[in-house]
């Protein structure tokens, strides 16, 4: 039997109408002794007291869960201390129903009545009215980055930020950690010439930040007029931190982002969409296999010759089951990260695109330069078709990307 978008959805209801209890589950220890609180789960220690009196829209996906693994619409909803009218749905939906660039559309919950408004596209004006025909005072955010500028729930952000100070709305941002960590930013700084939904702002490629700095340094430097704007830290979050040090369970982004491990690569990696060769979508480890017919085991060996830290590459074969190469066998690598302390997934992707076009000569960059749109400008592909190394790509990055982290250093919330 087939079953529709809303059909999914609605075999949750029965479930998620159960009673739900109003407050989330208590913070294990985590590494060190130190237990992590999430924005949401502060919020709901201190009664919801910063949504007091405010009718009250989120903007979730199915990473806004707590620790045991309920969402907080459904805890919110339960609970009398919170007036929850509306819930926004990026792209994949607010349930996650959908796939890569689509959404689930404007449709009433099953599991809550609660109305469910699509932001996914849209922007300024537009996405305003939604805002205003939902009737809330306070909209909240509470989304699972993975750290990447190309990865579109910071987009949202931005963009649910601007269109609710052009509404006349409130703003909180509850904090959630950067899996990638937060210890620095790393890679090129976007060219606003190249501005897309992948990159709205001159923002460093892995940004190295969680999405309550991020919505600061948005109100500070980008938005034209600044949002009200209240971020809910998380407390007990260092910014060396990998994700397996909060505690937190991992539920997928988006449904190419399956591990906090496919998180630590993304930046990097996902620089491939940009060209002809699989960046390992329809496999079980997306932006770790990478690969193309024609290519054999000279390209592991090539990568691994560069000597980047932290990374090790095997020869590797696979069948994608869908996307690029669907069904074929392609030859190719497969990342494994050996020091996550040391590993620079920006530069290892630099490093592989350019062993790639060394060793394959059916290398190309897809045909609407899209590599130009995550990288942030041309300088990237320009100076690989040159036959740059990785050593001169990378320094050519180098002033803007410590200009940037001059900027960020003022919105960091942790240290």
């Amino acid at each position: 039997m087939k079953l529709s978008r809303r059909s999914l959805l609605a075999t949750t209801a029965a479930v998620a109408a159960s009673t739900v209890p109003a407050a989330p589950a208590q913070a294990a220890p985590v590494r060190g002794g130190r237990p992590l609180r999430t924005g949401f789960e502060r919020l709901a220690d201190a009664g919801y007291a910063r949504l007091a009196g405010q009718r009250v829209g989120v903007v979730t996906n199915p990473t806004g869960v707590t620790r045991d693994v309920r969402h907080i619409v459904d805890v919110m909803h339960a609970d009398r201390r919170v007036d929850l009218t509306a819930v926004f749905g990026p792209e994949h939906g607010f349930r996650g129903t959908a796939q890569a660039g689509g959404s689930e559309g404007r449709y009433d919950d099953p599991a809550t009545g609660l109305p469910v408004y699509d932001t996914y596209l849209k922007s300024g004006q537009p996405l305003a009215d939604v805002f205003t025909a939902s009737g809330v005072d306070t909209v909240v955010f509470d989304i699972q980055d993975v750290g990447a500028r190309f990865y579109t729930y910071i987009w949202t952000l931005y963009d649910c930020m601007e269109a609710a100070a052009l509404a006349g709305k409130r703003f909180v941002v509850l904090d959630r950690p950067n899996p990638a960590t937060g210890r620095e930013a790393l890679g090129p700084v976007l060219h606003k010439e190249f501005a897309t939904f992948v990159g709205r702002q001159p923002i460093a490629q892995a940004h190295g930040m969680t999405v309550a700095e991020l919505a600061r340094l948005f109100n500070g430097e980008f938005l034209t007029t600044p949002v009200p704007l209240d971020t809910v830290p998380m407390t007990g979050w260092r910014r060396s931190d990998f994700y397996d040090a909060s505690g937190l369970p991992w539920v997928p982004p988006s449904p190419n982002m399956p591990t906090p491990d496919t998180a630590l690569v993304y930046s990097g990696t996902c620089l491939f969409e940009g060209t002809n060769l699989s960046e390992g979508r329809g496999t079980t480890r997306p932006f770790e296999l990478l690969g193309a017919e024609g290519i054999d085991g000279r390209w592991a060996a090539a990568a691994d010759a560069l000597g980047l830290p932290g990374v090790r590459f095997r020869e590797a074969y696979f069948a994608p089951t869908f996307s690029k190469f669907q069904g074929r066998t392609v030859g190719g690598v497969q990342l494994h990260v050996d020091d996550r302390t040391v590993f620079d997934p920006v530069r290892t992707g630099i490093g592989l695109l350019v062993t790639a076009r060394q060793v394959w000569d059916g290398f190309a960059w897809r045909s609407d330069d899209w590599i130009d749109k995550l990288t942030g400008s041309a300088r990237v592909r320009t100076m690989i078709d040159a036959g740059a190394g990785t050593d001169e790509v990378v320094s050519g990055w180098r002033a803007e990307l410590a200009a940037f982290r001059k900027v960020r250093e003022q919105y960091l919330l942790y240290r």
